[in-house]
């Protein structure tokens, strides 16, 4: 008799609380977009679950259709931690979320929106061949790239801050997105954007 297969058990993700508010807590319609460049690509719309299943994958600008929070929560699957763990890497950004609330007393989803304001790049420097020579040359960087760029930047400090370090993920997270969001030095992403914006200086 050979033995019976173990059924294996599927992770859901259910948040508790009012279905038209973020994790089930947060509300967005109060939520300020200062930047009118990203506000076109910064999803908002209320989900109850942030768990879409890709289908905007092979749709052009699809990304511009996935709830923000969910972006963010994508990012940090990327990293090498998390990958392919969305209902570990949802249950880091919700604690994240938390840890904000308690600390700053505000609704932590407009603290990330800041955040991302604050660590897009405006320029950045490509490479131009004239004859076989290769020069760089500072670009306007696009508001959706700008948009990724800080959603990356965001989720790798998290995860680099975290290495070797007491605090929990969530906790560097938090810290990441609460200094992104003043614009402090100590962020990872202001960090990056500031270096990427003077070598673009340079190159003018």
């Amino acid at each position: 008799m050979g033995k019976k297969a173990s059924k294996s058990t599927k992770v859901t993700i259910e948040p508790k609380g009012d279905p038209h508010l973020i994790f089930g807590k947060y509300d967005v319609n109060q939520v300020v977009i200062n930047n009118p460049g990203l506000a076109k690509y910064i999803n908002l719309d209320p989900v109850y679950v942030l768990h879409e299943g890709a289908k905007n994958a092979n749709r052009q600008f699809g990304k511009s259709r996935v709830n923000i929070v969910e972006r963010l929560i994508n990012e940090m699957m990327r990293t090498e931690h998390y990958t392919g763990k969305k209902a570990s890497a949802y249950r880091v950004v919700r604690d994240a979320f938390e840890i904000i609330e308690k600390r700053l007393k505000m609704n932590p989803i407009q603290v990330f929106i800041n955040a991302i304001q604050n660590t897009g790049p405006r320029e950045e420097v490509t490479r131009l061949r004239y004859g076989g020579i290769s020069v760089p040359k500072a670009v306007d960087t696009s508001p959706s790239r700008r948009l990724d760029i800080s959603l990356r930047h965001l989720a790798m400090g998290a995860v680099k801050s975290s290495h070797k370090n007491k605090k929990s993920v969530a906790e560097c997270l938090a810290n990441e997105l609460i200094n992104a969001s003043k614009g402090d030095m100590n962020s990872f992403a202001i960090a990056r954007k500031e270096e990427t914006e003077r070598v673009a200086i340079s190159a003018r």
